[in-house]
């Protein structure tokens, strides 16, 4: 079990600007518009992590129904989900029973003390896709909150995704210099390919990119 694994009151501070609030996300699980639940694992995540010895804390953004959070712990990180939707959280404890303690109710942008500066590994998978490029900075401050120095940010990013017209997202547009330039002061690219397996809909639109924090 995570040594972080605790449970949070979901507090919604009502809308900001610009931004998709908390209780947007909530009614997506309620009302079950979780198009980007594939029902397994990401298979770049997957297969990275089949590849390489990561070990330590680890921390998935927006873990959704968990299924990262399994995968994680599979490989044998010590892996805690955070995720701003209570019925998300709900959904992956069911899904994931032995793992229920786990999955953690919280904000990325404002992580609780616990949380900070704790994490050797963040796993990214669809949590930056889902975020309007107002949310940017935030979701960057958020990792820089969470992810200790020399720690690892490895990134399944879905790079432009097509959209239907008139469709703004999410998942929001979100090309390879406006991920450069996200994490171009403070962090170090260590690896970064196309990957050679994806779910059927975003092959080829996808990137692995694992960033080092330096310090």
């Amino acid at each position: 079990m995570s040594r972080l694994s605790f449970h949070l009151p979901f507090i919604d501070n009502g809308p900001t600007a610009d931004s998709i609030t908390p209780m947007d996300w909530e009614d997506k699980y309620r009302t079950g518009e979780t198009f980007w639940n594939k029902g397994a694992p990401s298979p770049p995540m997957k297969q990275y992590l089949e590849r390489h010895a990561v070990r330590g804390r680890t921390l998935v953004p927006g873990c959704g129904h968990g299924h990262e959070v399994a995968l994680a712990v599979q490989y044998g990180l010590d892996a805690t989900g955070l995720d701003i939707a209570p019925t998300g959280v709900a959904a992956a404890r069911a899904l994931y029973p032995q793992l229920a303690e786990r999955f953690v109710v919280g904000d990325l942008f404002h992580p609780p003390e616990p949380m900070r500066g704790v994490f050797d590994v963040v796993l990214e998978h669809t949590c930056m896709s889902g975020l309007p490029p107002t949310m940017r900075a935030d979701y960057r401050r958020g990792i820089d909150l969470t992810l200790r120095r020399r720690g690892l940010l490895i990134g399944v990013w879905f790079i432009n995704p097509d959209l239907a017209p008139g469709d703004e997202g999410p998942p929001f547009p979100f090309s390879l210099p406006d991920l450069t330039a996200l994490f171009a002061d403070g962090y170090a690219i260590v690896e970064d390919y196309v990957p050679e397996v994806s779910f059927a809909m975003r092959v080829g639109r996808e990137r692995v990119r694992v960033l080092r924090r330096l310090g």
